[in-house]
């Protein structure tokens, strides 16, 4: 049983992405970021940087005492490697898989949360800083574009952890400015991965966990 610490978010939705695709059970323990929940010292014993997801393994591959674990791509790393799923074991697409993982951790996730920052949060508008991040966003798109030519998935020999990382990053593409007609590939792909039965029901915690605001509530 895998303990889940979820709100829906981007990253958050990775994980049940995966738990979703392979059948491992898990819990899903809602932290509401709105209401400050992820600063509660329960949280913080398993999410140090306090930042949602987070996972306890209750039952860890050789037993022993649970295994708490943050940061999504290591969460992601860590579920492939006790399910022996969505992750190659052969070398060069193990490597290829990990290296686009990377990717999205380091460039699609930082770089995307700045676009929305900037454009749609921050107090001040700051015409330098909503430009670059909309700019580097659109070169990111492209990026992934032309990685999916001709390609079904990112990386590895079929769809893998790689997917599921990208994946909730790109549901926001209008807000962040991007038109998907300019991205063919990214938008085939896109439709394929929201046809999966796994990824309809790993959104579907989406409205029930954090139900959208009626104009009358507001």
């Amino acid at each position: 049983m895998i303990d889940l610490y979820y709100w829906t978010t981007p990253n958050a939705h990775k994980i049940t992405l995966f738990l979703e695709e392979t059948g491992l059970s898990y819990r899903l323990l809602p932290v509401n970021i709105g209401k400050g929940e992820q600063f509660a010292a329960e949280f913080l014993e398993v999410a140090p940087n306090n930042r949602v997801p987070a996972i306890v393994d209750q039952a860890p591959a050789g037993g022993g005492a649970p295994v708490p674990l943050f940061e999504s791509g290591a969460i992601l790393v860590y579920l492939a490697e006790k399910t022996g799923q969505l992750l190659p074991h052969a070398l060069r697409e193990r490597a290829d898989v990990l290296q686009w993982l990377f990717w999205q951790m380091a460039g699609v996730g930082p770089i995307f949360g700045q676009n929305n920052h900037f454009n749609h949060v921050a107090p001040e508008r700051i015409p330098y800083a909503m430009e670059r991040y909309v700019r580097e966003t659109s070169r990111l798109y492209a990026v992934l574009d032309r990685r999916l030519d001709g390609r079904e998935f990112v990386a590895g020999n079929g769809y893998s952890i790689a997917d599921v990382a990208i994946y909730p990053w790109t549901l926001g593409h209008e807000r962040q400015q991007q038109r998907l007609t300019d991205y063919p590939n990214v938008a085939r792909w896109i439709q394929a991965i929201r046809a999966r039965p796994a990824t309809q029901r790993a959104y579907a915690w989406a409205p029930k966990v954090n139900p959208p605001r009626s104009l009358s509530s507001e």
